[in-house]
């Protein structure tokens, strides 16, 4: 039973390894050069890409009025400019300031102290005698003392501030009419690259006259900003300091 643990964490630290020496030969090849741009991709291709699925209220057939040139929703007269289906694109703009304070603290105090004496236990005091002939005394069998103390302290102390705009493109239009977008974008400084990725669904009335929505008015909204390259590199640790992380039970 002992050895089939310890074949699934021998084969653990093999695969990481391995994958580390991946990653190795992968920067080795890449010295001296600036990382890598990805191709741009139709997101549906990507592994892992699944259809938005949203319960859905009963579709309403629009009316038209007879001899109108003029359609409901429109913000021109002649042609919506806004993105309204899969393949349009939209900017959304990207803006948020949190701040956020936590300060806790607990701390608890307990002493037990506790003496019980069986000068007599039925007539079988002498039998513990017997057993334990110097160390038993049947007046003073549980003598209980114990302390407890607890003190607990925790703060947090957060300021997150993002402003920024990223194109997306309308990857999926729901029944009700409402859209699924998708944006990703990526800017390299020297050896640096910032990706910047995003993905909601919003309403076509959301969307301005001048074709932008606010990240607010995305539902199920998905912001990831993050980088890779030397910087990034050098400020995680190593695999193996990873894996003893995951592993040590201390």
């Amino acid at each position: 039973m002992a050895e089939f643990p310890l074949k699934q964490i021998c084969a653990s630290a093999v695969a990481v390894a391995l994958l580390a020496g991946c990653n190795a030969f992968s920067r080795i090849s890449q010295i001296g050069e600036t990382p890598p741009l990805t191709t741009i991709q139709d997101p549906k291709t990507q592994p892992g890409y699944q259809p938005v699925s949203l319960p859905m209220p009963t579709p309403i057939v629009g009316e038209r009025q007879p001899n109108s040139l003029w359609k409901a929703g429109s913000r021109a007269f002649f042609k919506d400019q806004r993105a309204a289906q899969v393949g349009d694109i939209l900017t959304v703009l990207v803006s948020f300031d949190d701040k956020a304070q936590f300060n806790n603290e607990t701390q608890t105090q307990r002493t037990t102290n506790e003496q019980d004496t069986m000068p007599s236990v039925m007539g079988f005091e002498t039998q513990i005698q017997k057993i334990l002939p110097h160390a038993a005394n049947p007046a003073s069998l549980i003598n209980i003392t114990g302390t407890t103390n607890n003190d607990g302290k925790a703060l947090i102390n957060r300021e997150e501030q993002v402003t920024l705009e990223v194109a997306a493109l309308v990857t999926q239009v729901l029944p009700n009419g409402n859209l699924v977008v998708q944006g990703r974008q990526e800017i390299r400084v020297n050896y640096e690259v910032r990706d910047l990725q995003i993905a909601g669904v919003l309403r076509p009335q959301d969307i301005s006259s001048t074709n932008t929505v606010s990240l607010d008015k995305l539902a199920e909204a998905r912001v990831s900003y993050g980088g890779r390259g030397q910087l990034t590199n050098d400020q995680q640790p190593r695999y193996g300091q990873q894996l003893l992380d995951i592993v040590a039970p201390f």
